[in-house]
C-alpha cells in the first residue's frame, strides 16, 4: 500500500470512520489495473487509489458499500460476459465487464469498521469491571460518572467526571451510533438523568442495572416527564443475561455477554451508520457496452431527444451518437 493510501487508512481508523479496502489479487490483460493495486472506499462512496478505470470503478464502489453494510468481505470477479460461469467458485461474485477493452479483474474487498463503543454511566465498582472487560474485548470505552477520574478507570479511552452527552454527539471518535452500547449503573444516584440523556441518542442498546421494581419506578418517572413510549421501550432491564451474577465482575460479564449476543445477530447491521447514510453513487446504463456509469463523475455525456445519456468512454459515446436509435431500441 502506498504511503498516501496508508496515511488515509490510518486517518480514517483514528477518526473511527468506516471504510473498505479493495485489493486487486489478479488482473488479466488488457485491463489497466495490476495485481496488488489498492483503493479505499468510504461510506459516502468516495474512492481513493486505483483498482481499474471507469469500467471497474463503479462496481468496486458498489460492492465495497455492501461490505460496509453487512460487515462481510467480498471477492469480486469482473470479466467479459462470455467468460462468466465457466469456472464457478463458492464465495466469488461475478460481474460482467462489458467494456470494449475487455480483460478480467479479481478484487478482494474487506471492510474496516469502527470498534464498538461502550459507554458506562457510573462511578461505582461495576463501572470499573465493565471498563476493564470492554477494553479487553476491543471496545472503545467511555466512562461518565460523578467524580469519575482517569486514575480510577485506566482502561477507559475517555473519562468524564460529569454527565454531558454533548461530548458523545460532537466528537466523531466517541460519537453515538448504532454500534454504541450504553449501560447506566448508578444504583439510584442519578439513573433518571442518565437515562434521559442516553435515550436521546440512536444507540443499539441502553441498559439499566437495577432491580425490576426500581427500573419500573424510573421508567414511570421518565414517562411522567414526557419521554415518548417508543424510547422508554428501548430500555433493557434488568441489564445482562440472567445466569445468576452477583458480584460487580459477574454482572459486568453478563452485560457484555448480552451485548455480544445482540451484535452477533444476523439481522443487526455491522455498519455503525444508518443504512440511509450509505451513499451509493447514482448510476446510469451505458447503452452501448452495458456498463453502469456513475452520473456525478461521468466524462462522456450525450443529449438526444431531450434526454441525457452517460457513457464509460469516448468510443461508446461516439457509437451512440452515430446510431442512437439502434441503441435506444436495443435498450428498450
Amino acid at each position: 500500500m502506498g504511503a498516501d493510501l496508508l496515511n488515509r487508512a490510518s486517518e480514517l481508523s483514528r477518526a473511527n470512520q468506516p471504510f473498505a479496502l479493495a485489493t486487486v489479487v489478479r488482473a488479466e490483460r488488457p485491463t489497466s489495473a495490476k495485481a496488488g493495486a489498492k483503493a479505499i472506499v468510504t461510506a459516502d462512496g468516495a474512492i481513493a487509489g486505483w483498482v481499474g478505470g471507469s469500467c471497474a470503478q463503479p462496481t468496486v464502489i458498489r460492492e465495497a458499500l455492501k461490505t460496509l453494510q453487512n460487515g462481510e468481505p467480498r471477492f469480486v470477479r469482473l470479466c467479459p460476459p462470455e467468460a462468466m460461469g465457466r469456472a464457478p467458485q463458492v464465495g466469488v461474485i461475478e460481474v460482467a465487464l462489458t467494456c470494449i477493452s475487455g480483460g478480467t479483474l479479481e478484487v478482494y474487498i474487506e471492510p474496516h469498521l469502527p470498534q464498538p463503543h461502550l459507554v458506562v454511566i457510573s462511578h461505582l465498582p461495576i463501572a470499573e469491571a465493565l471498563a476493564a472487560l470492554g477494553k479487553g474485548l476491543g471496545y472503545t470505552v467511555t466512562v461518565m460518572g460523578l467524580d469519575a477520574t482517569p486514575a480510577r478507570f485506566p482502561e477507559a479511552d475517555t473519562v468524564f467526571g460529569h454527565l454531558d452527552f454533548s461530548h458523545l454527539v460532537e466528537t466523531p471518535r466517541r460519537g453515538v451510533s448504532t454500534e454504541t452500547f450504553i449501560v447506566v449503573a448508578t444504583h439510584g444516584n442519578y439513573d433518571e438523568e442518565a437515562l434521559e440523556g442516553a435515550l436521546k441518542s440512536d444507540t443499539a442498546y441502553v441498559a439499566l442495572v437495577a432491580s425490576r421494581t426500581r427500573a419500573e419506578a424510573v421508567i414511570q418517572y421518565l414517562r411522567e416527564t414526557g419521554m415518548p413510549e417508543e424510547r422508554l421501550a428501548r430500555i433493557k432491564y434488568p441489564a445482562g443475561l440472567d445466569f445468576g451474577a452477583v458480584t460487580p465482575e459477574e454482572i459486568a460479564l453478563s452485560i457484555l455477554a448480552e451485548i455480544i449476543q445482540i451484535r452477533r445477530q444476523p439481522s443487526v447491521s455491522r455498519l455503525p451508520l444508518p443504512t440511509s447514510d450509505l451513499q451509493s453513487p447514482s448510476e446510469a446504463l451505458d447503452l452501448v457496452c452495458g456498463m453502469m456509469v456513475e452520473i456525478a463523475t461521468a466524462r462522456y455525456v450525450s443529449q438526444h431527444a431531450g434526454e441525457t445519456y452517460y457513457f464509460c468512454s469516448a468510443g461508446c459515446k461516439r457509437s451512440f451518437e452515430k446510431e442512437p436509435e439502434t441503441y435506444l431500441t436495443r435498450g428498450a
